[in-house]
C-alpha cells in the first residue's frame, strides 16, 4: 500500500479526517535531457500542453511532442487504497497500547516524521476516484472547497468569505472575496511562492475517506 502526505501546517490532514477534503493536486514535474556541448545535461521543463492519445500520456515542448516518462505518470490510480500518512506519536500518543509495537519508540523516525511511517501501519486510508490533469489556474470554486478552503456565511455583510484552513485570521488580509483568491494563497504556502500565478500542469485526484 502506498501512501499520502496532507500538510499539517494549514490543518489539511484534519480536513481530510473531518471529510472536507476531498480533492489533491500535485505538481507535474518533467525532466529531459537536452544535448548541450558537454554531453547530455538533464532540465526541468514546463510543457505547454499534456494530453492523453493513442493509450499515451504525451506533452509538448519547444514545438516538440515527447512521451511523458513512466516516472511522471500520476502516483496513483482510481480505485487504489491509499494510507494517509501521519506521525506515530500524532495518533498513537494517547492510546496505551501502541507501546508495545517497536515502531511506535520514540527513537523511530516515523514517531514525529511521518515521512518515515509504514503505510500499512496507518488507521486512515482513502480510495481514489478520480484522476485527470489541468492547469493550476483553471481550478473550479467547487474545487477549491473540495480543497479545503473554508466557506462562511457573513450576515451583516450578506455575503459568503473564504479562509485558508489553519491561519488564524488576524486581520482583512486573511478573509477572501473568493475561494480561488483562498486556495491561490494556500498553494502558494504549500508548494512555494508564485506557484498559482506560473500555472503549472497538476494531477487533480479526487478521493473518499474509507476508513
Amino acid at each position: 500500500m502506498k501512501k499520502i502526505m496532507f500538510n499539517d501546517k494549514f490543518g489539511l490532514t484534519q480536513a481530510v479526517l473531518d471529510g472536507r477534503k476531498t480533492q489533491t493536486r500535485r505538481l507535474l514535474t518533467l525532466t529531459l535531457h537536452k544535448k548541450a556541448d558537454k554531453g547530455n545535461e538533464l532540465i526541468e521543463v514546463s510543457p505547454t500542453k499534456v494530453y492523453f492519445d493513442d493509450g499515451k500520456w504525451k506533452f509538448v515542448y519547444d514545438n516538440y511532442v515527447f512521451l511523458l516518462p513512466g516516472k511522471n505518470y500520476p502516483k496513483y490510480k482510481v480505485g487504489e487504497v491509499v494510507a494517509i500518512a501521519q506521525s506515530y506519536e500524532d495518533y498513537w500518543k494517547d492510546n496505551a497500547d501502541c507501546y508495545s509495537n517497536p515502531y511506535f519508540l520514540k527513537g523511530e523516525k516515523g514517531w514525529n516524521n511521518k515521512m518515515f511511517v509504514r503505510a500499512d501501519l496507518m488507521p486512515y486510508q482513502i480510495r481514489i476516484t478520480n484522476v485527470r490533469i489541468e492547469r493550476l489556474q483553471d481550478i473550479s470554486d467547487d474545487d477549491c472547497l473540495r480543497e479545503g478552503i473554508i466557506e462562511k456565511w457573513h450576515a451583516p455583510a450578506c455575503k459568503n468569505y473564504y479562509y485558508v484552513p489553519g491561519i488564524d485570521v488576524k486581520s482583512v488580509e486573511d478573509v477572501y472575496d473568493t475561494a480561488k483568491e483562498a486556495f491561490a494563497h494556500l498553494i502558494d504556502k504549500v508548494s512555494g511562492k508564485g506557484t498559482f500565478e506560473s500555472n503549472p500542469y497538476v494531477w487533480v485526484y479526487d478521493f473518499e475517506l474509507i476508513k
